[in-house]
């Protein structure tokens, strides 16, 4: 692949930030955003939609990924750090050097502006010094969709299939990866954000949702409707997710347990339907992902996704550990743009179990 088509960085401050909002570029992938949205209203994971054979491979290229989990799993006797795994690195190595393999052979043709797409997929798991994860990866995996889109792989009627069968792929594996390497939340709100990670199955799940006849929002709080109907819908499949990793201290309702650990899901429940809910996810998505600097400082231009006009290059700036250019104007009021780096919850509960299992496997045998 020429280096010429390789995607780049190039938003580096505010007054790049604002020329990307105002751009032909933002305003076709917020549109692509907004279509995949439209396409699975009313429909649940299983419904019956047209699978091309795109949509297929496209699964068949997310079984390969989660294969390469089980190549390097994680030695726990090595490291009981809250923090993430480094056996993350291998597997982000792997699915580096393959994609361009398995891609083109399943995918796209031999060309430098398709191949170039590669850099997305590969991004979409998660940063590999950092061992981290947030709604940029997941932009990632979205801007590779687009990129099939542009080149004729995938088509409108695509777009129903690839919100159940792919995306819904998408996210069992980093579900899996998030788990297996504990992934730290990149930029995480804590506990006013919608998840330590994702923020896309919110936006299509409130859209499944939205002409139900009887599940109103506040049904998050019912435990058992949740668990009943996690596999049908991605808004509550997130939802079981934080219960199953978010605890209440001891003696609390577990009805409070979302206003205890997800505020800002608590608040939305309040919302009168699934469709205001859905309107106000793309608003939220413009402000909180694709007009955040924090992230669209790591989004990439290229061949299929440009550089707006009037973005300079930075050449006289270097790449550090954070995988971006640093500048004065895009820290935040830590001192730090990316973020204060916190173990994810996944960590702190998996670590707990850990510690516990050591120590009931060293516990002292007692003597009458």
């Amino acid at each position: 692949m020429s280096e010429a088509h390789v995607p780049v960085k190039r938003v580096v401050s505010p007054a790049d930030l604002e020329k990307w909002i105002d751009s032909d570029t933002y305003n076709n992938l917020l549109q692509f955003v907004i279509d995949l949205q439209d396409s699975v209203t009313g429909l649940t994971n299983d419904s019956e939609v047209e699978i091309s054979e795109t949509t297929k491979k496209l699964v068949s290229v997310l079984e390969t990924v989660d294969g390469y989990i089980d190549k390097h799993p994680v030695v726990v006797e090595k490291d009981i750090s809250r923090f993430g795994k480094i056996e993350f690195r291998d597997f982000y190595d792997e699915v580096s050097i393959e994609s361009k393999n398995f891609l083109k052979s399943l995918i796209y043709p031999d060309t430098p502006s398709s191949s170039a797409s590669n850099v997305y997929f590969n991004e979409s798991w998660g940063n590999r010094t950092r061992i981290d994860y947030g709604s940029g990866h997941e932009l990632n995996f979205i801007c590779f969709l687009l990129c099939l889109e542009k080149i004729g792989k995938l088509q409108k009627s695509d777009f129903a299939a690839v919100i159940l069968k792919v995306f819904t792929k998408y996210m069992a594996v980093m579900r899996r990866i998030q788990k297996i390497y504990w992934l730290e939340p990149a930029g995480s709100h804590g506990v006013w954000g919608l998840d330590d990670y994702h923020f896309l199955p919110f936006l299509f799940g409130s859209s499944q949702l939205a002409t139900h006849p009887f599940m109103k929002p506040k049904s998050i709080h019912n435990v058992e409707l949740v668990e009943m109907y996690h596999s049908k819908y991605m808004y509550f499949e997130c939802i079981n997710f934080i219960n199953s990793i978010k605890t209440l201290p001891k003696n609390q309702d577990d009805r409070l347990s979302i206003r205890w650990h997800s505020p800002m899901l608590d608040d939305i429940s309040s919302a009168k339907s699934w469709q205001k809910i859905k309107e106000g996810m793309i608003k939220m998505y413009k402000v909180e992902v694709l007009g955040k600097l924090p992230i669209i400082q790591h989004f990439m231009f290229g061949t299929l996704i440009v550089c707006p006009d009037g973005i300079e290059e930075h050449h006289e700036h270097e790449e550090d550990d954070c995988g971006h250019v640093h500048t004065q104007e895009a820290v935040n009021t830590w001192g730090d743009c990316c973020g204060i780096k916190i173990p994810s919850a996944i960590a702190a509960s998996e670590s707990l179990k850990l510690q516990e299992m050591q120590h009931q496997h060293h516990k002292p045998v007692p003597f009458d």
